[in-house]
This record gives C-alpha cells, sequence and structure tokens, in this order.
C-alpha cells in the first residue's frame, strides 16, 4: 500500500516505545500533515508525566481531530470511537514486548531529545511505565489486532522494529 492510500488523517497506534512518534513526524514531514502528538494533549507540558483531566483531554483531542489534514499517534481508548470515525486511514505498530521495553530505557537514559516528548517535561525510568509495558501492552495488543481486523479504512500493520524500518525506506521517509 502506498502512503498515501490512508488519506490526510492518519492515526498511528501501536505499543509504548513502539516508534508511532518518529512515524507519525516522518508521515506529516513527508504529506504536509500536521501532526498531533496524542501524549503532548494528556500530558501538560513541564510536567513529569503527569495526566489531565479526562474531560479536558477529550475536548483537545476532540478539537484537534476536527482539523482537516493531520497524522496522530497514540493509543488513549477513551477516545478512539470518535478518532476512528474521522480517520482516513490507520497504521497499527505491533512490534514485540521486550523491544518496547528496550527501546524504553534507551530513550529515557540515554535520549536527550526525542519525537512527541512533553515541553519540559522529564523521561525518567518509572516502574508504573514498565508494568505498563510488560504487562498492560500484551493485552492491548490482542485488543489493537481486533480493531485492525475489523475497521474498513485503508490500513497497514507492521509486526516487527523490521517491517517499519522497511516501511520507512519503500515510502521514502526521513527519520
Amino acid at each position: 500500500m502506498k502512503l498515501s492510500d490512508l488519506g490526510d488523517r492518519i492515526c498511528i497506534l501501536g505499543p509504548s516505545n513502539s516508534g508511532k512518534s518518529t512515524l507519525a513526524d516522518a508521515t506529516a514531514r513527508k504529506r504536509g500533515l500536521e501532526v498531533i502528538h496524542l501524549d503532548q494533549l494528556y500530558h501538560p507540558p513541564d510536567t513529569d508525566w503527569e495526566a489531565r483531566p479526562k474531560d479536558d483531554f477529550v475536548a483537545l483531542h476532540d478539537a484537534a481531530i476536527s482539523r482537516e489534514r493531520w497524522v496522530m499517534d497514540g493509543n488513549y481508548s477513551v477516545c478512539m470511537p470518535q478518532r476512528f470515525r474521522r480517520a482516513t486511514g490507520l497504521i497499527v505498530l505491533d512490534v514485540a514486548t521486550l523491544a518496547s521495553l528496550l527501546r524504553y530505557f534507551r530513550r529515557t537514559l540515554f535520549e536527550k531529545e526525542r519525537r512527541g516528548a512533553l515541553e519540559g517535561g522529564r523521561d525518567s525510568v518509572k516502574w508504573d511505565m514498565i508494568r505498563h509495558i510488560a504487562i498492560t501492552t500484551p493485552k492491548n495488543r490482542r485488543r489493537y489486532r481486533a480493531m485492525f481486523e475489523q475497521t474498513n479504512l485503508p490500513k497497514v500493520q507492521l509486526s516487527s522494529l523490521r517491517a517499519i524500518k522497511r516501511c520507512f525506506r519503500e515510502w521514502d521517509l526521513a527519520r
């Protein structure tokens, strides 16, 4: 499938630390779309990943999806129904749990700048995040697979880091 087949409102779902934000940024640059990182809507800037009140987040999310051209990375199932109604395409990343954990440690310990980071926020190793990746993510993976199967949107599933890299090459995306 060509990148253009996914339309002008693309959702990218997948496990934490699977590369959603990097793919969203690259896709946005290639297609001239606005990039929307849901983590930045859910967590206020200048915090240590604290959550906004649910109603505030939903309002920010709904305002973002009302725009005409975007690529949005992140899961946040509370808003998925309205996001999927507006979306024109879907990309699901399905990388292994171990890969997500390794990427999480690399990101928090070694990367100073990263795509999708909170403005003024700081990344640090958190037990809650490790537990989320190791325990919650495998359950979510099954749910995302089912969503992928059921949606009628143009869609692409990338089931490994190698598949994501191949996609970058095929779509001529720059990191």
